[in-house]
């Protein structure tokens, strides 16, 4: 590549101290992109929704059915590269899709894992056989992949795991037990992570049929009843010598590269269920009348639909700025290089985006669901309406692919590691939250462990800097181009930027504190809040 082409392409954290005048947004999709994503978004309307009490009886071979039919779609792996069966679309692409797919949060996450962390370890990392032999399988649902890293006794500390390998005559031997598999129940192949002599943490694919391979029973979740949750258990289970994913005591990088990928996919989960979210609002709330009218009228209901939509249009401009700086890291790879060493660096370079990303995304699901419900009244606490599933299933989200505790240490712990404190402390603010953020950051010393309550309180001041900065610009883009609901995105902007501002200031505030500075912190002027309730109302729920 061109030296100053390769200067020229943004860099992970760039947007602490500026930010790409154009970042993509959803409008930026061609036709044949919206129309795959219609596509997605009737099957899922037409083939997943009228079936959601018979997916959660988990009727036998309910769930399987679906994902092949989506398979034949060519949903199976939509990013996966053509000579493997997949679409090869970019990742802006396939995550647009996943989004209208993930109505419904059990089909979501089995279709989510699917084509995400079950399949991408062996697009990122498995050898050129690994790859002929599983892919054009699983992308057109012949089998299921499965992703097998926590334990009962690690998740966050995922690479503490006390599996076990050891090679012998040839083939590997495998004892562990692995816990929370997705998609266990109906998997025919495993991606299993463990430690080569207690030591060399390493992945290995694990078919089904392996002698001393057992898949436990389903466990009883909360939510996401109609998604397969099971134990894995691996006696001596023995595992070809060629089934050894990428390289022996480098499976940190399949499991810390996939998952970190896998954040952008758990944000189009969210934004999918909460579509459904929104939608159920809108309808209820039109439908029900309370004091001769209906409560859609109320100020205070109007009010929770449109912070649910400013939510959603921040988070949805944060997925799409951030997937669509993956693609270009992956389109700078050289090709001279070393593949696997391109793949890592390329997986690596927006890791911040990627876990605000998964933070936003999943908290903008947890206030909708939440809000839901409460327009519903007792009515949302019941199983006769929607939200009650929505409801359950979401609250997962915040524990997938890392939890948000964890993404918000290691996004800002990334922040310092990659040397970017200083420019932070001498750029010029983009958005309100990005005033706050500097202020903090210039009274911060480096050299002073700073604990986890303020490691959070400064990833949050990023992370919102992050999400106004996206959706102002997206805002601005839309006005300037006329596209379709251009009002309602100028709108849902600042009605985002408003109340972001107040708990910027707030967490600016906190981190002050806690770094013992003494300063007064004022609420900057983020503009009047606007009522975009009435988009909302029209459109029976988000109507971009």
């Amino acid at each position: 590549m061109n030296p100053k082409a390769a200067a020229a392409l943004p860099k992970g954290g760039g947007f602490l101290f500026a930010c790409e005048n154009e970042p993509f947004t959803p409008e930026q999709f061609g036709a044949d992109e919206r129309l795959m994503a219609d596509t997605a978004f009737q099957f899922a309307k037409n083939e997943v929704l009228p079936l959601l009490d018979r997916l959660d009886a988990q009727e036998e071979g309910l769930m399987p059915g679906l994902i092949k039919q989506a398979c034949e779609l060519g949903f199976g792996g939509p990013d996966t590269p053509e000579k493997y069966g997949g679409l090869g679309l970019s990742k802006a692409v396939a995550t647009r899709i996943l989004e209208k797919l993930s109505l419904n949060g059990s089909f979501s996450t089995t279709i989510g894992v699917h084509q995400g962390v079950a399949q991408l370890p062996i697009v990122l990392f498995g050898s050129e056989e690994q790859r002929m032999r599983y892919l054009p399988r699983i992308t057109s649902g012949e089998i299921m992949p499965a992703y097998a890293l926590s334990e009962p006794n690690n998740g966050t500390d995922a690479l503490s795991v006390a599996s076990r390998a050891a090679l012998r005559n040839g083939a590997y031997r495998l004892s562990g037990t692995k816990m929370w598999i997705s998609n266990a129940k109906w998997a025919s192949l495993f991606t299993v992570f463990a430690k080569v002599d207690g030591e060399r943490f390493s992945a290995f694919l694990v078919e089904r049929d392996s002698p001393g391979l057992e898949v436990s029973r389903e466990e009883h979740k909360m939510g996401l009843k109609g998604s397969s949750t099971a134990r894995l258990i691996l006696e001596d289970a023995v595992v070809p010598q060629a089934n050894l994913l990428y390289l022996e005591g480098e499976g940190h990088r399949v499991a810390l590269n996939t998952l970190n990928i896998g954040r952008c996919k758990i944000g189009a989960m969210a934004l999918g269920q909460m579509r459904s979210a929104l939608h159920a609002a809108a309808k209820y709330s039109k439908e029900r009348k309370q004091f001769g009218r209906t409560i859609a009228s109320f100020g205070l209901v109007r009010q929770k639909l449109a912070e649910m939509a400013a939510r959603m249009f921040a988070a949805e401009s944060v997925l799409y700025r951030t997937v669509a700086l993956i693609d270009s890291a992956f389109s700078a790879r050289e090709a001279s290089g070393d593949e696997y060493d391109e793949t890592r660096k390329a997986c690596e370079e927006f890791q911040i985006e990627c876990s605000l990303t998964k933070v936003l995304t999943t908290e903008a699901l947890a206030f909708a669901v939440d809000e839901a419900l409460q327009i519903h009244g007792g009515y949302g606490f019941t199983e006769e309406f929607p939200i009650a599933r929505l409801y359950r299933d979401a609250r997962v989200m915040r524990i997938y692919e890392g939890t948000n505790e964890i993404n918000r240490l290691f996004a800002f712990e990334r922040v310092m590691k990659r040397g970017l404190l200083d420019a932070l402390r001498d750029g010029a603010p983009t958005c309100p939250a990005h005033e706050y953020l500097i202020l903090a950051a210039r009274n911060l010393d480096a050299s002073k462990p700073l604990g986890q309550e303020l490691t959070a309180c400064m990833s949050d001041l990023t992370l919102l800097t992050y999400a106004q900065q996206s959706a102002n610009l997206r805002a601005e883009r839309m006005r300037r181009e006329n596209v379709q609901f251009a009002d309602f995105g100028v709108d849902a902007a600042k009605q985002f930027e408003a109340s972001a501002t107040g708990w910027a200031a707030a967490r600016c505030a906190e981190a002050l504190a806690r770094m013992g500075v003494k300063q007064n912190v004022s609420l900057s002027s983020a503009g009047q809040p606007r009522d975009v309730a009435d988009a909302v109302l029209e459109s029976d729920g988000y109507p971009l």
